[in-house]
């Protein structure tokens, strides 16, 4: 595409220098610029999260637990990300006490039980499916009229894409067994 503006901008040059002088709104071509935009990176998941105000909470969690590097990896990955609102349902004092560094094994551990190996889009997902979380236990999918839960919380966005997987919100925090 440089090449062909470059072309254009000698022809013009070339066979259509007297037009400049000539007519007064003729742009000189020595004036005209061509700005060619840098390439935007797509955004990996963790990036998808950050740019989301619903999601602060999960954000601060990834990087209280450590997670961010992992979440920014090739993948791909499809995380379950509960908002915002759905931190805050927990009993009072629990997402403070996740948060402090003496909490960062079970805060890793609840996290990962969020994220599932693949990018899996709602799509693919079947009624009553088991998927391996990265924490090691299962989620339980389930179907019904075309409303999709993981564990009994709802997925209210889904197949928000990323570089390196995909991200549906759900509306409550998953709790591994462990």
């Amino acid at each position: 595409m440089l090449a062909a503006v470059s072309f254009s901008a000698i022809s013009l040059v070339a066979c259509n220098n007297e037009a400049s002088t000539t007519t007064p709104e003729a742009t000189p071509v020595d004036s005209v610029k061509t700005e060619v935009a840098a390439p935007v990176a797509p955004k990996d998941i963790v990036d998808v999260a950050i740019g989301s105000p619903d999601h602060t909470t999960l954000v601060a969690a990834v990087t209280a637990a450590g997670l961010v590097e992992t979440l920014k990896g090739a993948g791909p990955f499809t995380v379950f990300a509960p908002t915002n609102a759905a931190f805050g349902a927990l009993p009072a004092g629990t997402v403070e006490g996740l948060l402090k560094p003496e909490s960062k094994e079970k805060l890793t551990s609840i996290l990962t039980y969020h994220v599932v190996a693949g990018a899996v889009k709602a799509a693919d997902l079947k009624d009553g499916q088991k998927v391996k979380t990265l924490q090691g236990e299962e989620l339980t999918v389930s179907i019904k009229d075309g409303k999709v839960m993981i564990n009994g919380a709802n997925v209210t966005t889904a197949d928000l894409e990323g570089s390196n997987g995909v991200i549906h919100v759900i509306d409550a925090v998953l709790m591994p067994k462990k």
